[in-house]
């Protein structure tokens, strides 16, 4: 925030209105940290007792640093962010990708794994590049002014980086149409991220992984047959998917400020 937040902008920060979202939140308390007049203008705005109660804490912290001990030393500890927890779902994708070659090598007569299972070989990894439940700085997370969809985004493209060079040389080693493989895989990754703004990546994720495993997946097999949706001519359908679920994703992007509705 380049400029000052008016006073009515001041005074719905200061109650918590609901109509101020989280970006224009974080961009208040960024430029508060610079500008006295508008702190002086918040502390206006707070109600007495809000105040005296402030005051009371700051009295009763400043008296606790100055009779309290010194601080303790304590041990590094070791750096565990999100992208540790994020490798043994990326493993699990290669993995399944390995066996689906193994499969696929093994009983030629059943349709093409490889080209079953990739559309949702990123979903996992993604699921856990946006998840509470798997990074430790969450909170933290949600306080920054860059949060939202472009990190989500940045994340989305480090786990894609990986996955599609593991999905590149399956289809390759099997003699798949790169279009066939890649096309879906981007289009249930746009999916995920689409549905992601309702109800969680993660959540929108797994859900799209079961629920194409149970409608594609398990009949293809049982039937020993491709889907059409597979087939040589689908992948101009894929693409066209894949875009509109893109700009989706980018025209609902405020559905990635607030961080703590509708995610687990």
């Amino acid at each position: 925030m380049t400029t000052h937040p008016t006073s009515a902008l001041i005074s719905r920060y200061a109650v918590g209105a609901a109509d101020v979202d989280d970006a224009t939140v974080w961009a208040v308390e960024a430029h508060l940290e610079s500008c006295a007049a508008c702190r002086t203008l918040l502390a206006d705005a707070v109600d007495p007792g809000t105040r005296d109660l402030l005051g009371r804490v700051a009295d009763g912290i400043a008296d606790g640093i100055a009779t309290g001990p010194g601080p303790v030393r304590r041990r590094r500890l070791r750096r565990t962010g999100v992208a540790a927890r994020v490798l043994p779902w990326l493993a699990t994708a290669a993995g399944l990708m390995l066996a689906a070659v193994v499969f696929e090598r093994t009983f030629e007569s059943l349709p093409s794994l490889v080209l079953l299972l990739s559309p949702v070989a990123p979903l996992l990894p993604v699921a856990a590049a946006w998840s509470r439940r798997t990074d430790p700085a969450w909170e933290l997370l949600a306080t920054m002014p860059r949060a939202g969809l472009w990190l989500l985004l940045r994340r989305t493209l480090a786990v894609l980086a990986v996955v599609v060079p593991v999905l590149a040389v399956a289809g390759w080693w099997t003699g798949q149409s790169p279009a066939l493989w890649l096309l879906p895989a981007l289009a249930f990754t746009a999916g995920s991220l689409a549905l992601g703004g309702l109800v969680g990546v993660d959540v929108a994720a797994l859900g799209l992984a079961v629920a194409w495993s149970a409608a594609v997946v398990a009949p293809s097999l049982a039937g020993r047959r491709l889907p059409a949706i597979l087939a040589g001519g689908s992948w101009p359908g894929w693409a066209v998917i894949t875009v509109a679920l893109l700009a989706v994703v980018l025209v609902r992007a405020a559905d990635h400020r607030h961080l703590g509705a509708g995610r687990t």
